[in-house]
């Protein structure tokens, strides 16, 4: 017995629309698979739900590579059959249409990168995510390393910058110091005592005083002390 005819139409039905759409959904991906793999085809297959959800199918391991070469080709048709104002507004369209699409994709990159919506991906898609994710890791941390590396660098410069001058300083006070203490190592002039426009040295002038005395005793006689007054 044959299968009835169905009447294609909405399903009002919320829970029965539900069912229909992840079995439809799961049939349709699976005739993708089959066609680029039987066929040796190129298929991207990409769905939302009526809430909004994504589900997409791609024979590549990157869905971009299809969409971009999907809209290459369809660019150079619509430009080709551009001749008018009306195919220049058609061109900006088909711009704001292909930006739409890389803003979805990337969206899509990004929650995946996130770890989110990661059930319609399948086994092959997850290895190429992980691959992607390890290669970012391993830049980023060689990025981080190398600008570490160029930090210590600059701290050693201005850590051997300080101490030459602290050496420098040190060197300059010892000199100081050394040239202060060789000064009293020289013996000071000894002083001398002016008399009666000569000049005499601590070692004259007891016998200067001593020919003084002889010229007061020669003047005053000290007999002239026995005189009575």
């Amino acid at each position: 017995m044959g299968r009835g005819k169905v009447d294609v139409r909405r399903i009002e039905n919320k829970i029965n629309r539900q069912v229909t759409f992840s079995k439809r959904r799961g049939g349709l991906v699976k005739k993708a698979n089959e066609i680029s793999v039987l066929c040796d085809a190129d298929v991207a297959l990409i769905i939302f739900s009526n809430n909004g959800k994504l589900f997409d199918f791609s024979s590549d391991s990157c869905m971009e590579r299809i969409l971009d070469r999907y809209e290459r080709y369809s660019y150079a048709e619509r430009r080709f059959l551009a001749s008018n104002s009306e195919a220049s507004v058609e061109n900006w369209s088909l711009e704001y249409t292909k930006l739409k699409a890389k803003i979805v994709l990337l969206q899509r990159n990004q929650k995946h990168y996130m770890g989110e919506d990661l059930e319609s991906l399948s086994l092959k898609d997850l290895q190429n995510l992980e691959q992607q994710l390890d290669s970012s890791l391993k830049l980023i941390r060689s990025r981080k390393g190398k600008a570490i590396q160029e930090e210590n660098n600059m701290l050693s410069k201005k850590m051997k910058d300080k101490e030459k001058t602290i050496g420098q300083q040190a060197e300059w006070q010892e000199q100081n110091q050394v040239s202060s203490s060789t000064s009293f190592l020289f013996p000071q002039q000894i002083p001398c005592l002016n008399i009666g426009g000569n000049y005499y040295h601590d070692g004259d002038v007891e016998a200067r005083r001593n020919e003084l005395d002889l010229n007061l005793d020669s003047l005053y006689p000290s007999h002239l002390g026995n005189f009575a007054v």
